[in-house]
């Protein structure tokens, strides 16, 4: 049996903590492997609110975008250089104030080299940069107005799927989960506000993705002519990372998710029920079962911790909803998990408990 493809998840996926100087510098990973990322997601995580910030191998270093907001893109340099083992980082306080603790999440995709296509009919022009291995792919592309589809590269359908138009402000990031409803193709969610999921054909036309494409209607959010786009796309890879749904019980015992490996972050969301926010957890930041510190990706707040909202515990295969102030009973919650490590290795050494 096959348990998993990826022994050392680290070479794909690293969480980085660092405490900001105001001075440029280098950061290095921790990680058991060197990773150099793609897409960069840091977040400052107490002393005052402030955006979470991406910046991509694709888009370059000069550009960043807020997840927790609906403007345009933003010529402002945070990233200095995509490094072997990390990145570096300049003076502005968005990533690097004096004494103040940041948290960077790193996914690796191909190194910023892009397969790229022409406008076909109504398909956008665009290109992609795939890492097949851990299942992720950048996708940038220029809006047509007309429904067509665009290559995303991964080879496998895509279980999540998260669109911001960069050019023009106004418009939230449009995103898409496997698990979402009965119906996903079909449905619709903002990473950017607490919205529940709302039915709505006009983004993916109530087509699911492919293997090779993922379908965009005419929306502005995800096709304007003329207009240039970003999507973050994410296939499950065994002992790696998954993405699906549970049904909330509101209940401290709550509901225990398999995913096959030891999660090393977490991104849950009610899609049910407004004004529940995307949780977002981590092994690294408070570090131990159930009190682990989270952030909202809708939000520019701090990071704080509350046991009887969320609270999860990472365990060795999957994690379990501690909290009932977002289990509520009967609403569904879809999940998107990466790993520290594997359940079982590919040479059947099993993992240890947290």
């Amino acid at each position: 049996m096959a348990y998993t493809t990826i022994d050392d998840p680290s070479a794909y996926f690293q969480t980085l903590l660092y405490t900001g100087n105001a001075t440029g510098r280098s950061l290095d990973n921790t990680g058991n492997s060197d990773l150099k990322p793609d897409w960069i997601w840091v977040k400052k995580r107490a002393n005052d609110a402030q955006n979470h910030t991406a910046t991509d191998s694709t888009r370059g270093v000069a550009n960043i975008l807020f997840q927790d907001g609906t403007d345009a893109e933003s010529a402002t340099q945070l990233v200095t250089e995509f490094r072997t083992n990390g990145f570096g980082i300049n003076t502005n306080a968005l990533i690097n104030d004096n004494t103040d603790t940041y948290v960077a999440w790193q996914w690796k995709a191909n190194g910023g080299t892009r397969t790229t296509n022409a406008e076909s009919g109504n398909n956008p022009a665009g290109g992609y940069q795939a890492n097949t291995t851990a299942g992720f792919s950048i996708v940038d592309y220029v809006g047509t107005g007309a429904l067509g589809t665009m290559a995303h590269g991964l080879g496998i359908k895509p279980e999540w799927i998260v669109i911001k138009n960069r050019g023009s402000g106004g418009w939230s990031w449009y995103t898409y989960h496997g698990s979402n409803t009965d119906a996903p193709e079909t449905e619709l969610l903002y990473m950017n506000n607490d919205d529940a999921t709302t039915d709505t054909a006009a983004i993916w036309n109530d087509t699911a993705p492919t293997s090779s494409v993922f379908t965009i209607n005419t929306n502005g959010g995800v096709n304007a002519d003329a207009n240039n786009y970003i999507a973050y796309c994410f296939a499950p890879i065994q002992g790696y990372s998954r993405f699906g749904s549970y049904i909330g019980n509101n209940n401290a015992d709550g509901p225990f998710v398999y995913t096959g490996f030891k999660p090393a972050w977490l991104f849950v969301k009610n899609t049910t029920s407004d004004g529940n926010s995307w949780v977002m957890l981590d092994n690294k930041r408070q570090g131990f079962n159930p009190e682990n510190d989270f952030l909202f990706s809708n939000s520019n707040a701090v990071e704080s911790v509350n046991l009887s909202n969320h609270g999860f515990d990472f365990l060795s295969n999957g994690f379990k909803q501690r909290g009932t102030g977002q289990n509520d009973d009967g609403d569904l919650f879809v999940y998107m998990a990466f790993a520290e490590s594997p359940f079982v290795t590919s040479t059947g050494i099993p993992t240890t408990a947290r």
